[in-house]
């Protein structure tokens, strides 16, 4: 049970970590582009904003289990492959790269206007704005936007079991659905639970550091 179980885990371990770096990273730049030129913004631009809300809400009304489908060309052509556990990062990426932007959106949405006032009258630069003043302000709910977001990709990389991507909800179908093996079926379940409260429990821990 243990030697199925720990490369599950780790396999888990791999596509979320790897999958929420990538959609940080995607996220962040999307979640300042659009605030950049949202109305009122620092470089007010409505078409540039209206063409990138589309995109991200477009992307965030696809079901993963969908996403995951529809992106097997799109996976193919990157990697050489559609499925297993490093495909599975492509979709994961993709899938939660909008949901993350959005919430640092609105973590830098609800930075005191004034703060960001008096940096203009200091002769801070539109970068200096950003990056010196909304993200150090904004930095406790950015924290909780990245535990919120691994968590939900852990959540998505069970699924992409479903469709060969491994990890535990790989175990978890093949074993404990297919073969009914419940024993399995709970553990997997059980670790899954013990990941998230791990995650959690970090974020918060965080989130307080910052908060001081």
């Amino acid at each position: 049970m243990v030697d199925i179980l720990l490369p599950a885990l780790g396999e888990t371990l791999y596509m979320s970590l790897l999958s929420t770096f990538f959609a940080v990273v995607i996220g962040f730049i999307l979640a300042i582009t659009l605030m950049l030129t949202s109305q009122g913004g620092l470089r007010e631009n409505q078409k540039i904003y209206a063409v990138l809300d589309m995109i991200i809400n477009t992307l965030r009304s696809f079901p993963f289990i969908i996403l995951m489908i529809v992106l097997f060309p799109l996976t193919k052509f990157l990697i050489g492959k559609s499925i297993g556990t490093t495909a599975a990062i492509i979709p994961l990426t993709i899938g939660a790269a909008p949901f993350i932007a959005r919430l640092i959106e609105s973590a830098l949405k609800e930075v005191d206007s004034g703060v960001v006032e008096a940096a203009k009258s200091f002769g801070a630069s539109d970068a200096q704005i950003i990056f010196k003043v909304m993200c150090v302000e904004a930095l406790p709910s950015i924290i909780s936007a990245i535990t919120l977001t691994l968590i939900t990709v852990i959540g998505f990389s069970a699924m992409a079991g479903a469709v060969g991507g491994g990890g535990l909800g790989d175990v978890a179908i093949k074993y404990g659905y297919y073969r009914f093996q419940t024993d399995t079926m709970i553990y997997t379940v059980i670790i899954l639970i013990a990941l998230v409260q791990g995650v959690q429990s970090l974020g918060d821990y965080l989130y307080k550091i910052t908060k001081k």
